[in-house]
């Protein structure tokens, strides 16, 4: 295990989701056979951007392959389940619209080229805290047709829309309230949301380098927070 993140997880062990997700997988396959597997972790523990979901779709993903592929998509889709909520929308690896607590997923139209600045204050914020915290009854579905052209169309659209997680996540780290602000306040800046469950929130631009440079000016005037800047189709990358 390395990257700039492998530290907060030294905590965990050997109970990280990558190694959950091998066992996992050679245990319902069948599978006898071992694998080397090297985690570069990059993304923060708890964070609510689907960093620990994306670790054990690649890892399911990369040894299915690797052992002849024993389980189809509809199966991986139902053992990722098992690891949490968020890994059958990792596995499927594009847009998709998403119901129930994870199990229901259904393609969407590929997202509009935009720039995203994504910032959190250095706060784990485990998801099963933020769901016992919250009030009140869930919101409805926010799915929306078609898909806008443009960055600007697209955060028109979210700003229609809210993440009910939000105030219960904050009463849990407040410091989410002051990342909305600053990144609300980020030259060009269309949007700002919290992602998830929190603390990571997000802010859209019109261009990839918008964002970079937004990030890379955010991050010198937050120095203790993780900062990463960049763009659709275009992965996000480290500010």
């Amino acid at each position: 295990m390395g990257g700039p993140e492998a530290a907060s997880l030294a905590d965990v062990g050997d109970d990280n989701l990558v190694l959950r997700a091998a066992r996992l997988l050679g245990e319902r396959a069948g599978v006898k056979a071992g694998a080397a597997v090297h985690l570069d972790k990059k993304l923060p523990v708890a964070a609510g951007i689907g960093g620990g979901s994306a670790d054990a779709a690649a890892a399911l993903r990369a040894l299915n392959e690797l052992w002849g592929e024993p389980l189809g998509a509809a199966e991986l889709a139902a053992l990722g389940l098992q690891l949490g909520a968020d890994v059958p929308a990792c596995l499927a690896g594009r847009p998709v619209w998403v119901g129930g607590i994870g199990e229901r997923i259904g393609p969407a139209p590929a997202l509009p080229p935009c720039g995203v600045v994504l910032a959190n204050p250095r706060r784990p914020l485990p998801t099963p805290d933020v769901f016992r915290a919250r009030q009140g009854p869930f919101g409805g579905p926010g799915r929306f047709t078609p898909m806008p052209r443009d960055a600007a169309a697209l955060a028109a659209v979210l700003a229609t829309r809210g993440n009910g997680l939000t105030e219960a996540a904050l009463a849990l780290v407040p410091e989410i309230a002051r990342v909305l602000d600053r990144l609300e306040r980020l030259a060009g800046a269309l949007l700002a949301r919290m992602s998830g469950s929190g603390a990571t929130c997000f802010a859209l631009f019109g261009e990839r380098a918008a964002a970079i440079l937004a990030a890379e000016t955010l991050a010198r005037t937050e120095p203790g927070w993780w900062i990463a800047g960049g763009g659709f189709p275009v992965d996000i990358r480290a500010a």
